[in-house]
Formats: C-alpha cells, sequence, structure tokens
C-alpha cells in the first residue's frame, strides 16, 4: 500500500511534471518568442522559414497540452500551455491586422470584389435613376411647366425654364465674377443635394428598397429636367460637359450607395434560407463597403467640382477629364482583386 502511495503520489507528480517541462521547455520558449514577434509585428515580420516552424512548434504544443492534461500534470504547467496554445492559435489562425492592412484589402479586393456582386443591385439603380432622368425630360420638354414639379425651388439657382440662353451659358461658363458665383453656389447645391440623397438611399434601402428606390428616381428626375431646360435654348451638350467633369464621379456614387440600401432591403425581403437578422448582417458587409466607395468617390467628386470646375472652362477637356476618371474608377471595379481570396 505504501509503495503505491509513493508512486501515485505528490512528489512522484512533481517528479514527473519537472521532466515533462525539462524535455519540451526549449520549444515552448521559441514558441513564446515567435508569437510574441507575431502580436508585436504580424505575420508578415516572419520569414517563410518562421512562418513554417510557428506552425509546426503550434501543432507541437497543441499535442503537449493534451498529453499533459491525459497524464495529469500540475495546475500551474496545463494553465501554462493553455495560455501558450491559445496565443499559438490567434498567431496562426487569426493574425491581427494592421490600418495599413485593412486599408489595403480593401482598395485591393474587398471594394472592388463587393461591387461585382453588387452588380444587379447597381444595375437596378442606374436603371431608376437614368429611367427617371429620360421621364423627366421628355415630359419638360413637352411642357416646360414641368420643371416646377421637379425641381426644388432652392436647387434651380435661377435656371428655369424663364431663363434666356445668354443666362444658362454664361451660368455653364463662368464668363464673368457674378456668374462664376452662382455657379459656385448652384454646384454646392446641388453637390449637397446628392450626398443628402446618397446617405438617404444607403439608410432608407433596408425598408424594403421602396425609400431607396424613390429617392434614387426622384433624383434623376432632376437632372432630366436640367437637360430638358438647357435642349430648348441648344445648350445641352454644353450642359453634359459642364457635368461630365465632376459629374461620372458624383452619379455613380449616389449609384452605388443605392444599390448599397438595395442590398439591405433584399436581405430583409428575400433572407433565404437564413434569417432575416443572419441574412442581413451577410449582406451588410458588402453594403457597408459600398457606402464606404460612394463617400470616397464624392469626396473625389467634390475636389473635381471645386477646382476642376473652375478651373477648366473648355467643354471637351471637362468631357475628356471627367469621362477618364470615370474610366479609372471602371477599371478598379472591374480589374482589381480577381486573384485575391472573396472577402466578405
Amino acid at each position: 500500500m505504501s509503495t503505491s502511495f509513493v508512486e501515485d503520489g505528490p512528489e512522484i507528480e512533481l517528479i514527473r511534471s519537472a521532466r515533462f517541462r525539462k524535455e519540451r521547455e526549449g520549444e515552448w520558449k521559441r514558441l513564446s518568442d515567435l508569437v510574441l514577434h507575431v502580436e508585436k509585428k504580424g505575420l508578415s515580420g516572419l520569414t517563410f522559414d518562421e512562418s513554417l516552424e510557428l506552425t509546426g512548434l503550434y501543432r507541437q504544443s497543441v499535442n503537449s497540452l493534451s498529453l499533459a492534461r491525459e497524464i495529469s500534470l500540475d495546475q500551474a504547467l496545463l494553465h501554462y500551455l493553455e495560455n501558450l496554445t491559445t496565443r499559438a492559435y490567434l498567431a496562426v489562425y487569426a493574425p491581427r491586422s494592421t490600418m495599413v492592412g485593412l486599408v489595403g484589402r480593401f482598395f485591393k479586393a474587398g471594394a472592388p470584389q463587393a461591387i461585382r456582386r453588387s452588380w444587379l443591385h447597381i444595375l437596378v439603380a442606374a436603371l431608376l435613376l437614368f429611367g427617371g432622368a429620360v421621364a423627366a425630360y421628355f415630359l419638360t420638354i413637352s411642357d416646360p411647366t414641368w420643371y416646377y414639379a421637379f425641381v426644388p425651388g432652392g436647387l434651380s439657382g435661377g435656371r428655369g425654364p424663364e431663363a434666356s440662353e445668354a443666362f444658362l451659358r454664361e451660368a455653364l461658363y463662368g464668363e464673368n465674377s457674378g456668374s462664376a458665383e452662382r455657379l459656385a453656389a448652384f454646384s454646392t447645391q446641388l453637390f449637397t443635394h446628392n450626398t443628402q440623397v446618397s446617405i438617404m438611399s444607403f439608410t432608407l434601402g433596408v425598408i424594403g428598397c421602396l425609400p431607396s428606390g424613390f429617392l434614387t428616381f426622384y433624383n434623376g428626375t432632376i437632372l432630366g429636367t436640367f437637360f430638358a431646360i438647357h435642349q430648348n435654348k441648344g445648350l445641352a451638350f454644353d450642359l453634359f460637359g459642364w457635368l461630365s467633369i465632376h459629374g461620372v464621379t458624383e452619379l455613380a456614387a449616389l449609384i452605388i450607395a443605392a444599390a448599397g440600401g438595395f442590398r439591405l432591403g433584399a436581405a430583409v425581403l428575400f433572407p433565404g434560407q437564413r434569417t432575416r437578422g443572419a441574412a442581413l448582417r451577410h449582406a451588410g458587409r458588402d453594403a457597408t463597403k459600398l457606402a464606404l466607395v460612394a463617400a470616397l468617390m464624392l469626396l473625389v467628386a467634390g475636389v473635381l467640382e471645386g477646382f476642376g470646375r473652375q478651373l477648366i472652362t473648355d467643354l471637351w477637356s471637362r468631357i475628356i477629364i471627367g469621362w477618364s476618371i470615370g474610366g479609372m474608377w471602371l477599371a478598379w471595379f472591374v480589374l482589381c482583386g480577381h486573384n485575391q481570396k472573396a472577402t466578405s
């Protein structure tokens, strides 16, 4: 009986734990050093060989923990191994991302992939916007009083059916200081209006898509009405050039913001196999990326409107610059992120 007590007693357990630790302590220390390095500098701070070593030592530490539990070693050693393996797991399978890394992944893959996954919602938003523009254009061409039904009074900037061709031309090209000031005020109002519509289209999309759809269609009617007013004075192409330099980016941002709202609304209306809450969370990942892209594009549009519109008055230069920038947005959306793992 006494012999059995000595073999199974606390003295033998301590000797066993000490031997177990001594045989593996070097590996644990090396693993701890690698994990600490990853925690401070990320996985990118390791060489290829060190990365392989990290994964191998992590697996060995898991085996050590399993064996330690099986032979009932002292609790202090168990706690040490549990802590070490948890930190190693996070280092191997859930590495911390730096802000630079997150931003880089957003631009390289996250945003363009989200745009491509949302192509149908973007198409619907574009059809609503330009459908509203076409409808309002033909209505206003046939009866200019439709202008007052579509355009808020504070947004017109004097550009109504009664405006002369000379007034509209001066407003487009800023040929004198007074027209330049009116143009700046009108542009600011239009940009503010479109920004507000973009925000509302995104946030209200969750209510079954209808509010976002209505806002997008309505914003298109304002665009179509302005084109009709200028067409009646023979200045539609001049307006097209004036809008191109910032409007290509600005209107695309409005469409993308509305598409983000549609993604949220579609998740609520058609959750599929998921619960509505789970579908909304899943759709929210791409919708948030669309909102960030729209915000970035509105920022760029604001810069183009604030500087390019005043400094560049040549019609074809406005068109070339505006659509070239639009082409760069399109290239980003279409070409980037194909060779990287899809992010959600």
